[in-house]
C-alpha cells in the first residue's frame, strides 16, 4: 500500500469526446501495462469505475497529470475542466477535439436553437409529436434531476482553463502519445504551452510531394468521392481538397494511405494563426481559371469551404473563438 502511494497518479478523462482518444490510450497495449505498473490511475470514465467525489477529495495539484479530450460544449464539460485543472500539475489536451474543438466545432456555424428543434423535432428519424424538449430540472420519485446546460458555443480545452501541453490528432497516434506520457511523467518537456508534435507541415513528409509540379495550377475541383486518384499523385495536383499544406505532420499519414486526402486534424503548423483562413488563402492562390465562369465554376465546386477549412479548428479560427466565460448558459 505504502508503495501504490508512491506512484505518481493520473487522471484520464472525456468532455464532449466520441471515445477515439480512449481508443488510442488503449491501443499503446503491453506500453499501457508498463505505465499502469509506474502510476495510479485515479480516473478514467471510459475504462475503471471511479466517482467524482474521489477527483474532489484530492488535494491541489496532487495529480502529476491529467489528460482531456473532448470539447467543451456544456457545464458539467465546464465544471469537469475545471476541477481536474486544480487537481492537477499538468494538463495534456489530449486529440484535435480538445486542442482545437474538433468536429464537433462546426455546430458553432448554427445557433443553439436550430440545433435542438433538429435533433428533437424536425430530423426525418425522429418522432416526438408532443415536441417534447429536454428540460434543465425534472422530478422523478421525489427527487430533483437536472441536467447540464447546453452552451451556445463550443469550446477548445484552453478556452475554458489553462492548457500545459498540446497533442493533436483524430485521434492522436500511438507512437506519439505514448512519447508524449513518458516525458510528461519524467518531466523531460518543452516549454509549456508546447504541441507534443512535429513542427512542419504534412506535406513535408508525404510520400506523394514528389509527384506534385514545380508549378501547381488548379483548372477542376473534385470531392475525394468523384474521381479515382493513383495512389502516388498529389491530391491537390488532381484537384482534390487536400490540406496538407496547412496541416502540421505527425499523423503518420494514415488518412493518405487510404487514398484519402489530409482532413487537417493536426491543426496549424507552428506559427499559424488560423489553419483554415491559411488554407484558403493558398487554394485561392493555386486556382487558375480560365475566365470569370469558369471561376464561379470552380467556387461553386467546393461544396462547403467552412467544413473544408476548419473541419477540426472551427472554434480556434479567427471568426469561432470565443471565451467560455462570454459564453450564455441555458439556466
Amino acid at each position: 500500500m505504502s508503495q501504490a502511494r508512491k506512484k505518481a497518479k493520473i487522471a484520464i478523462y472525456w468532455l464532449g469526446a466520441c471515445g477515439g482518444c480512449d481508443s488510442a490510450i488503449v491501443d499503446l497495449g503491453g506500453s499501457l501495462l508498463e505505465l499502469a505498473e509506474k502510476v495510479e490511475i485515479v480516473l478514467w470514465p471510459a475504462v475503471l469505475d471511479f466517482k467524482y467525489d474521489r477527483i474532489r477529495s484530492l488535494a491541489d495539484n496532487e495529480l502529476a497529470l491529467t489528460i482531456m479530450s473532448g470539447c467543451v460544449r456544456n457545464s458539467e464539460h465546464r465544471e469537469m475542466a475545471e476541477l481536474l485543472r486544480a487537481k492537477s500539475r499538468l494538463v495534456l489536451a489530449c486529440g484535435a477535439c480538445a486542442c482545437f474543438g474538433g468536429t464537433p466545432g462546426l455546430a458553432n456555424l448554427r445557433q443553439k436553437g436550430d440545433i435542438v428543434s433538429w435533433v428533437y423535432g424536425d430530423a426525418p428519424t425522429v418522432v416526438n409529436p408532443e415536441g417534447e424538449r429536454p428540460q434543465p430540472t425534472c422530478r422523478v420519485n421525489g427527487a430533483e434531476l437536472r441536467l447540464p446546460a447546453f452552451y451556445d458555443h463550443v469550446h477548445a480545452l484552453h478556452q475554458v482553463i489553462e492548457v500545459d501541453y498540446y497533442l493533436p490528432g483524430c485521434p492522436p497516434p500511438v507512437d506519439l502519445l505514448l512519447g508524449a506520457i513518458s516525458a510528461l511523467l519524467s518531466g523531460k518537456l518543452p516549454h509549456r504551452g508546447s504541441t507534443l508534435a512535429p513542427q512542419k507541415p504534412l506535406c513535408d513528409s508525404c510520400p506523394r510531394a514528389a509527384s506534385k509540379p514545380a508549378r501547381l495550377e488548379i483548372r477542376t475541383i473534385h470531392r475525394c468521392h468523384e474521381v479515382e486518384v493513383d495512389p502516388t499523385d498529389c491530391f491537390l495536383a488532381k484537384g482534390v481538397i487536400c490540406l496538407g499544406p496547412a496541416t502540421r505532420g505527425g499523423c503518420g499519414g494514415t488518412c493518405l494511405a487510404a487514398n484519402t486526402p489530409c482532413r487537417g486534424c493536426f491543426g496549424p503548423v507552428e506559427g499559424v494563426r488560423d489553419a483554415g483562413a491559411r488554407f484558403l488563402s493558398s487554394l485561392a492562390a493555386l486556382i487558375a481559371p480560365e475566365d470569370d465562369e469558369k471561376l464561379r465554376e470552380l467556387l461553386e465546386a467546393i461544396a462547403d469551404p467552412a467544413g473544408y477549412g476548419c473541419r477540426f479548428t472551427q472554434p480556434v479560427s479567427i471568426l469561432g473563438e470565443q471565451s467560455c466565460a462570454d459564453d450564455n448558459e441555458e439556466e
